[in-house]
């Protein structure tokens, strides 16, 4: 017979649910986490990013020249580039197509580590599996292109759906984190035109939602050369580049590049550090005590000092040269000229 304490008797914990993971603010903070390392310093990083626009605009001329730079190393437009081997997935064309584009673009300068196919299984058949096996041959491979999506989505993905959008997404988003690898759709925009780029991109909010940065390739004209690329991405700042398009070569060409005003404002303390290591003959060791006293610098405590510094390693090396390191409770401060990051 069911009682009211039957009825009310507090549910049991499931044995198969883990705990969570849980930090406290100050372990946070204390915690030094691997850096993203760049692909493309400021454009693409480590996860799932989308690259939209209309059809036919230049989207693919525009991936083979991303998938050519990152491969050669070589600096594209005015951004560095680290160099990795490179998985382009030409769906929507032919290998003799692909080959004419590529002379086209390159001439005979081939890039050694540039993989191409025009075949993959969707996303919820085999395309893992496929991908897995593929970097296991090749693990230096950072960067894969799928061009497009439409061909790697399954039958049940047709219908525009936020929660199918976003578990498609979702999946290869988790495939680019656990190798630590970017991963670039190619997708197209929708006709109705917005003020905001990114809510043209076709279907619903679940694919730029699952997404770490996605690009707009945008014309006014179809048959204008200069086109807008516009970028949003959580490890990078907002960008508005102003494109041109050679039709001799078939080359995008940088003709300006525009930051977000939401820009991180210069870093008292990140300053005063420059200055300092740079007076030091570009490095320094010791406490976060002993750095304040040699600063004499007393704004600030020596616990939230070396805080400071743990978490706005990327920041210190990107504005400053500055690399940080921590040996228990000393720290490591080197200047690195930017010649020699580039090495």
């Amino acid at each position: 017979m069911t009682t009211i304490n039957h009825v009310f008797q507090p549910k049991q914990p499931s044995l198969a649910a883990p705990e969570l993971q849980t930090l406290s603010m100050p372990e946070l903070y204390d915690t030094e986490f691997p850096v993203p390392q760049p692909i493309i310093p400021d454009l693409l990083y480590p996860g799932l990013y989308i690259l939209a626009g209309a059809p036919k605009i230049g989207k693919s001329f525009l991936m083979a020249q991303f998938a050519y730079h990152v491969a050669r190393g070589e600096q594209l437009w005015n951004y560095p580039v680290q160099q990795s081997g490179v998985l382009y997935l030409a769906l929507e064309d032919k290998f003799y197509r692909l080959q004419q584009r590529l002379v086209r673009m390159f001439d005979m300068e081939v890039a050694e580590n540039l993989h191409m196919a025009v075949s993959a299984q969707d996303v919820d058949n085999g395309l893992e599996e496929q991908l897995s096996s593929f970097m296991q041959k090749y693990p230096d491979v950072r960067l894969i292109i799928i061009d497009t999506l439409q061909k790697i989505r399954s039958a049940q993905d047709e219908k525009c759906n936020y929660a199918r959008d976003y578990s498609s997404a979702a999946k290869l988003k988790e495939f680019a984190d656990k190798h630590n690898i970017c991963l670039l759709l190619v997708h197209h925009t929708r006709k109705q035109q917005s003020e905001d780029s990114f809510e043209m991109i076709s279907g619903s909010n679940g694919l730029l939602g699952a997404a770490d940065g996605a690009m707009v390739l945008r014309k006014n004209q179809r048959g204008d050369h200069k086109a807008s690329l516009e970028i949003v991405g959580r490890d990078l700042v907002d960008q508005l580049l102003s494109l041109s398009f050679s039709q001799a070569r078939c080359l995008w060409k940088l003709e300006r590049a525009a930051a977000s005003r939401f820009l991180q404002p210069p870093d008292e303390v990140l300053e005063a550090i420059s200055a300092f290591v740079q007076q030091c003959d570009g490095h320094w060791h010791g406490t976060a005590q002993g750095l304040l006293d040699a600063m004499h610098y007393n704004k600030i405590s020596n616990n939230s000092l070396g805080r400071r510094i743990n978490a706005k390693r990327q920041q210190l090396l990107d504005s400053y040269n500055i690399v940080s390191n921590r040996y228990r409770r000393d720290i490591d401060l080197r200047y690195l000229p930017p010649q020699a990051q580039a090495a």
